[in-house]
């Protein structure tokens, strides 16, 4: 069985003058980020593995969640295609991941996020918003098969306040 969390970036912040990439979080998502955190510590489980954008805002907003759910390092891998707005190529990147990983938790962008959740699991949602987390499970042993998935849950910080 193969699970996978996605997981949107924090709230980041438009006010400074920066590339896309380097924008970073306002103090909303370290917040956000603690309430789905204390939402989602009964549902985590070990090992997991943790794939980041490199994008600062998603960057911080894996570092948060790392820390709190203590994977170690070498669980943690920054990966530069996960810099995508696009669902079919975050979905072929997940599908990239190694089989004896059985727990992947994704951080990136929308509307991909929320456009790889809606096409695995079985809810739909019209945007995963930001700090947005959705577990989605596949009776699958082989990243490449994941399909019709369940979405066994979700936590949005709106939701959680």
């Amino acid at each position: 069985m193969k699970k996978l969390i996605l997981v949107r970036h924090g709230k980041s912040s438009w006010k400074e003058d920066l590339p896309d990439a380097e924008r970073t979080l306002k103090k909303r998502a370290f917040k956000d980020a603690g309430l789905v955190l204390n939402a989602f510590s009964g549902f985590r489980e070990k090992p997991l593995k943790i794939w980041s954008s490199y994008a600062t805002r998603a960057l911080d907003t894996a570092r948060i969640f790392q820390k709190r759910l203590e994977v170690e390092d070498k669980d943690f891998k920054v990966k530069k295609e996960l810099y995508t707005f696009d669902a079919k190529t975050l979905l072929n990147i997940i599908t990239s991941c190694e089989d004896d990983v059985d727990s992947l938790m994704v951080f990136g962008h929308n509307p991909a996020i929320t456009g790889v959740a809606n096409q695995l699991g079985d809810q739909h949602f019209s945007n995963v918003p930001t700090t947005g987390l959705c577990v989605i499970t596949f009776e699958a042993e082989k990243w490449q098969e994941i399909k019709d998935g369940q979405t066994i849950l979700y936590l949005f910080p709106k939701n959680l306040r």
